[in-house]
């Protein structure tokens, strides 16, 4: 079995569906995984990481999906509207994708996915229970964005967060606001709390 990985063709976008370190996995259970060249730079990870983990480069894109019997992609075609429709001629009958497909909010996509005879796994259709948490792709997200959110608001505020004694007087700490408490909402009150 072929696991391929390819570029996010999604504008922003910088994740990238596999990590040089969840390699070894896959070929410890018989996978090989085969690589689009540069799919992990916005990540942060070069190829030769990807590489030294045990994966083959792949020439191009098209030989990514032309081989690959799993497709791992952060954004699926209904995720990816504008531009994941690109990928869409170079999907086989029986291929496995496995990301984020919004088919609930995009079901033509996955009606135009159903029409080239794949198999989509929507990550964010996992069901958040415990026996699911390995796959948990949403709560895992959520964390990232609960954190990266207070991020944002300390570099947009024009004061500081933290409360600051100094020679030219005392500054008080700011006070935030976090609207909700699930995952997101707890992971921000925690990293506002640590930045202070």
């Amino acid at each position: 079995m072929i696991a391929g990985i390819v570029k996010e063709t999604f504008p922003g976008e910088k994740r990238v569906a596999l990590v040089p370190a969840a390699i070894s996995a896959l070929t410890k259970a018989g996978w090989e995984v085969l690589v689009e060249r540069e799919a992990g730079m916005a990540a942060g990870f070069l190829d030769h990481a990807y590489e030294r983990a045990g994966a083959r480069l792949a020439a191009n894109r098209e030989e990514v999906f032309s081989t690959a019997d799993c497709m791992l992609q952060v954004r699926l075609l209904g995720a990816n509207l504008e531009r994941g429709i690109t990928d869409l001629g170079l999907l086989r009958p029986g291929q496995v994708l496995i990301g984020f497909a919004d088919p609930l909010s995009a079901p033509a996509a996955a009606q135009q996915l159903a029409a080239r005879e794949v198999t989509v796994f929507a990550m964010e259709l996992v069901p958040r229970i415990s026996r699911a948490q390995p796959m948990d792709a949403l709560s895992s997200m959520a964390n990232v964005a609960g954190y990266k959110a207070v991020l944002l608001a300390a570099a947009a505020l024009p004061r500081f967060f933290p409360l600051l004694m100094t020679a030219a007087g005392t500054v008080s700490p700011a006070k935030v606001l976090v609207l909700g408490a699930g995952v997101a909402g707890l992971q921000a009150i925690a990293t506002a709390r640590r930045l202070g």
